[in-house]
């Protein structure tokens, strides 16, 4: 799901790095029919707030349809688009435009433009930089769809290993319960990092009836996740983009403060005590 504050910071990110004045965007319908202007930095009227862009039409509507950047050096006299939104361009004062698309799983999700109020080329660097901030928006949209998504299924997962777990079930937890921290280091969204870490305590919990106070912190439990479904240290810092060393440093405090002397000692322990699913 788009939210507008990943169209606000990308916006953000556009201007920075076009050093372009105006940048705007919107989200594409469902059914890839529509776009609907929604997040402006720079501008000075509210012409093209709330307007809808159909694909095929204007500049943005062939990014959307044709899923490629565009780029017009003066809009409303270019011959390659159509012109039915040369009124609100021009009310803008908006001449030299470049719009890029946000593509995720091969859709066209947003389209992101950056503008001036001269007849200039966009340049190549320009739309090289636009397309840097697409593909990270579209990145990160990917990894939180994946997130949800598996977030969904563990949930389910979790509620059937209570009822009656058995060993396979619980090695496919256990493999998805570091799965999950994994993908958690690439999440930036505060509330969607917080519903990961209550999944990942959920799945802890399920097969223990009765929870102590966790003294482990959530980098000592992350290892930990990757010790439980085989990782060796280098293998537990390439998934966590830690150093080896830093891995060794998690696991010597874990142990300490779990009372144990070995890597399965600790993890066994974790176990039993509702830390580790």
């Amino acid at each position: 799901m788009l939210e507008t504050a990943d169209l606000s910071a990308a916006l953000g990110r556009v201007r920075r790095v076009t050093g372009l004045p105006v940048a705007f965007g919107g989200a594409v319908a469902a059914d890839g029919r529509a776009m609907r202007l929604t997040d402006f930095a720079g501008t000075v009227t509210g012409a093209l707030h709330g307007l809808v862009v159909s694909a095929g039409q204007g500049l943005g509507g062939r990014v959307v349809s044709t899923a490629r950047p565009g780029r017009v050096e003066d809009y409303a006299a270019d011959p390659r688009i159509s012109h039915e939104y040369d009124k609100p361009v021009t009310a803008e004062g908006l001449r030299a435009i470049a719009a890029m698309p946000v593509m995720v799983g091969g859709s066209v999700l947003a389209v992101l433009y950056a503008g001036t109020r001269e007849p200039l080329s966009v340049g190549i660097r320009a739309l090289d930089a636009m397309s840097q901030v697409a593909v990270r928006v579209g990145t990160e949209l990917t990894v939180r769809r994946e997130v949800q998504r598996r977030i969904a299924e563990l949930e389910t997962t979790a509620a059937l290993t209570r009822a009656a777990p058995a060993a396979p079930e619980w090695e496919d937890v256990r493999q998805a319960h570091a799965d999950l921290r994994t993908i958690a280091q690439q999440v930036d969204d505060p509330a969607l990092r917080s519903r990961l870490q209550e999944v990942c305590a959920l799945l802890a919990q399920s097969g223990s009836s009765a929870r102590p106070h966790n003294p482990l912190s959530p980098r000592e439990l992350d290892v930990l996740a990757m010790v439980a479904v085989g990782c060796g240290n280098a293998e537990a810092a390439r998934r966590l983009g830690l150093l080896p060393e830093t891995v060794k440093s998690y696991l010597r405090n874990a142990m300490r403060k779990l009372g144990t002397h070995g890597r399965m000692e600790t993890v066994v322990t974790a176990r039993r005590l509702g830390f580790l699913p």
